[in-house]
């Protein structure tokens, strides 16, 4: 028995916390069990093979038990905030859990809560919490309570409201809570946390408050997020009017943060969320580079997103990770905004061919759409200062990682099947053009075009809102001319790339940067006409 490795057990991995919190148990050699009342929603995780799946609901008693047999760690990471009556649900499932802890001989408890003062009244929000913390240190069964105020991560629900005000208001009007004291903590200081606790002492039966070093304002906290960010500096006019329900419909309206979510966070921060002790680090001292400050934490929340903005396989990546990335479990609102405009087409020449029009895009071949729209946003990049269409591109037939192409850069090639496209060109956000090729069961191919947007500020918003009604002009012609072109027979081996006919077109957009979905997907059947058009999303 010496030997045996621990086992976990997870309530909550469907969610923020719980979803990063299994590969992190895994990396640090636990076994990992985890408890979800639809396993169905695990089966894209990356770690899914690696766990134990068990079937259970917090408020049914019996499958709690079940899912507690042979534990020797319970982390607890449910709460209810979608319903009404929640405190009475987290109650009810906080004595639940405690009781089948201590029938089943758990060996400890660990629950993630929310920081408050001690002496002032709750938020329902923050009182539900506490109370659940409560109940579970009530019980017999050795627990650790983690107090923790905003969590800094990209898909963190306090984070992602932070994100989307700052970056679509340059300027607003707000409630006077803006002006309190929070201690925001990064999600990779919360997780090591989470993990520490598990190979505590039984003796340690008590809560802790858990933050990292900085102490802001939330007014501090846009500004320093717009800094980061590289947004211009934000104004910020408090109001005494504003209650926490108007702040909450004000949030609903400008974000895409849910009103059932957005109003427990906000009334949450009427209160000042600071640390009243300092106690965890006397038993889980901070790692030697020590905690990270709010502006490292923002940072590398963005820089996450941005480096697998557009990358296909992120959903699938090997665990352990940084949690900072984005991951599937995050709510589909979360990653700031992604713009998209996705064309798709059949084409009766074959994947080679295809592949070929694609790969000698762009310099002297065009951009298979109406060639004075391109002149001319070219040239008024020029004029703002940006390199335009001057720079074609080094070879005629052949595209390397890297190299320019126009107002493009190669960011992604995988060659025969996908090329992705950086642009260079001045633009309020990320922009990004992704060509993909798959071939079609007749021999055919499935082309797919994504013209993807990630906007900076309101600007970038109200840029993309302009250039969308151009877009099937664009992209739709795009994607016409490369797959009737690839149809034409070849002129000669050494140029294969017959001239497009020229189609009405206008300036062009750009795309974006967030991880999405798998590139390809499942293409029209032969014979289907082109489909596509723009979508907004939350990468």
């Amino acid at each position: 028995m010496a030997d045996r490795v621990p086992r976990c057990a997870v309530f909550g991995a469907t969610g923020y916390i719980g979803g990063r919190l299994v590969p992190d148990l895994l990396a640090a050699g636990y076994r990992v069990r985890v408890v979800a009342r639809d396993p169905a929603r695990l089966a894209g995780r990356p770690w899914h093979d690696d766990v134990e799946i068990c079937r259970g609901d917090a408020l049914d008693a019996d499958s709690v038990r079940a899912a507690l047999d042979d534990v020797d760690v319970a982390y607890y990471l449910v709460h209810s905030l979608r319903r009404q009556d929640f405190a009475d649900l987290d109650r009810r499932a906080a004595r639940i859990l405690a009781d089948a802890a201590d029938a089943a001989a758990v060996g400890r408890i660990v629950y993630l809560g929310g920081l408050h003062p001690a002496d002032q009244q709750l938020s329902a929000h923050l009182r539900s919490r506490r109370e659940v913390g409560d109940i579970l240190l009530a019980g017999p069964v050795p627990t650790v309570v983690l107090q923790a105020a905003v969590i800094i991560g990209s898909g963190s629900a306090s984070f992602e409201m932070l994100r989307y005000l700052t970056e679509r208001l340059p300027a607003m009007v707000t409630p006077r809570w803006v002006d309190n004291r929070i201690q925001p903590i990064a999600i990779r200081d919360v997780l090591r946390y989470l993990v520490a606790a598990a190979s505590l002492s039984p003796g340690v039966h008590r809560a802790f408050d858990i933050g990292g070093p900085d102490v802001l304002t939330y007014r501090e906290m846009m500004r320093r997020y717009a800094a980061v960010a590289g947004l211009s500096r934000r104004v910020v006019v408090p109001v005494p009017v504003l209650t926490p329900w108007l702040s909450a419909q004000w949030v609903n309206l400008v974000t895409p943060v849910p009103r059932s979510i957005a109003v427990p966070l906000i009334e949450s921060l009427v209160n000042e969320v600071v640390c009243g002790e300092h106690d965890i680090a006397e038993f889980v001292p901070p790692p030697p580079e020590g905690l990270l400050h709010f502006e490292d934490a923002v940072a590398l929340a963005l820089t996450r997103v941005r480096e697998s903005r557009v990358s296909t396989r992120w959903s699938d990546a090997a665990w352990p990770r940084d949690p900072s990335q984005p991951s599937a479990a995050d709510p589909e609102w979360s990653g700031g905004t992604l713009y998209q405009d996705v064309r798709t087409r059949y084409s009766s020449a074959g994947p080679d061919r295809v592949w070929q029009i694609v790969e000698g895009i762009g310099g002297e071949h065009g951009w298979y759409s109406f060639p004075l729209a391109w002149a001319v946003r070219g040239w008024a990049d020029r004029v703002a200062g940006g390199v335009g269409l001057r720079r074609g591109r080094r070879d005629p037939y052949h595209l390397h990682v890297g190299e320019a192409l126009d107002w493009w850069r190669v960011e992604q090639l995988d060659r025969g099947s996908r090329l992705l496209l950086r642009a260079e060109m001045r633009v309020p956000g990320d922009a990004w053009l992704e060509l993909t090729v798959t071939p079609a069961d007749d021999g055919g191919t499935v082309y797919r075009q994504r013209a993807l947007f990630r906007p900076q500020g309101l600007t970038g918003h109200l840029y993309w809102k302009s250039v969308a009604p151009f877009h099937t002009l664009v992209f739709g012609g795009m994607v016409a001319n490369i797959t009737g072109a690839a149809e034409q027979p070849e002129r000669t081996p050494t140029d294969p790339f017959p001239a497009a006919a020229p189609a009405e077109a206008a300036a062009p957009a750009g795309g974006q940067a967030h991880p999405v979905p798998p590139a390809g997907g499942d293409g029209p059947a032969a014979g289907q006409r082109a489909t596509g058009g723009s979508t907004t999303g939350n990468g």
